[in-house]
């Protein structure tokens, strides 16, 4: 099997960890492909026993690798996206972070996550994209999130007004500090702090979240993910920022933004022992109630 490894830098204190996944692979006799500047990285953290290769693009990646690893936390994972894309390689999420929904290997399951890797032993579940399109293409071949397309605004000063619009009709204009179209994968995220609901992944449903709404009576709203939402800042106002994932671009208020599913999935390898159902009740610390 060919493995490649993206990450994050860490603290010396996950290097431990790190290198003992570094040895079980090379134990493993795994073909080992390490993103560029996480390799830069790694060279000062960890000693390597066999060579490894390195790839810096989607197309080296998609060349080099059967499965991708993501080593860091959520906002790892999310990264990976522009370099997965839809070559279809499968992902799973070591985590050397804080919570955790979707990077959800803690370091003490190293082991057991490789054997069970390499045995075959986990499902792969496809979760939904938003594709966010403009006029000026805006992030060009990575216009692509995982858990989020949110426009903000660029300030602390004022609130914003964002023009809403579904498949062509008009929704609402939201008075807010921004607004949040998120996938079920996303309402683990951003979406659920500014009290939207939770939808399980493969729910064929977007969620529109306003961001600290001026009206009280503006609440999250669920959407079918075959509706198309357009979105234009009121343009009197100043620039703002619109974010996939925790990528973000200044816009002019002149720009018209069209969010669609995209016609492709991410692929996230869900070993045997795991599920989105347990995962959401640990983190969330549902059950902890001493009655339970």
């Amino acid at each position: 099997m060919r493995i490649a490894l993206y990450g994050s830098p860490f603290d010396n204190s996950k290097s431990k960890y790190i290198q003992h996944l570094i040895h079980k692979l090379e134990q493993e006799n795994v073909s080992i492909c390490i993103e560029n500047q996480f390799f830069d990285f790694l060279e000062e953290q960890i000693s390597f026993n066999k060579p490894v290769s390195s790839f810096d693009s989607y197309e080296e990646l998609k060349e080099r690798a059967d499965v991708l690893l993501s080593i860091g936390g959520d906002g790892t994972l999310l990264n990976t996206i522009t370099l997965v894309r839809d070559s279809g390689i499968p992902v799973l999420g070591i985590n050397t972070g804080r919570l955790g929904f979707i990077s959800s290997i803690s370091t003490d399951q190293i082991d057991s996550a490789i054997n069970q890797l390499l045995k075959g032993n986990y499902d792969i579940q496809e979760r939904t994209l938003l594709q966010l399109e403009s006029e000026n293409d805006l992030f060009g071949e990575t216009n692509i999130a995982l858990n989020e397309v949110t426009i903000l605004k660029k300030d602390t000063s004022s609130m914003i007004q964002i023009h809403a619009y579904l498949d062509d009709v008009y929704l609402n204009s939201y008075w807010a500090d921004g607004l949040i179209i998120s996938t079920p994968t996303g309402s683990t995220g951003y979406s659920l702090s500014c009290g939207g609901p939770i939808i399980l992944p493969g729910t064929d449903n977007f969620i529109i979240s306003p961001i600290a709404a001026h009206n009280l009576n503006v609440r999250p709203l669920v959407v079918s993910d075959k509706n198309v939402i357009r979105l234009k800042v009121d343009e009197r106002e100043e620039l703002a920022l619109v974010a996939l994932d925790s990528r973000s671009r200044a816009i002019d208020p002149s720009l018209v933004l069209t969010i669609r599913k995209a016609d492709f999935k991410i692929r996230l390898i869900r070993l045997e022992d795991q599920s989105f159902v347990s995962t959401m009740r640990e983190k969330l610390m549902w059950g902890k109630d001493k009655r339970n």
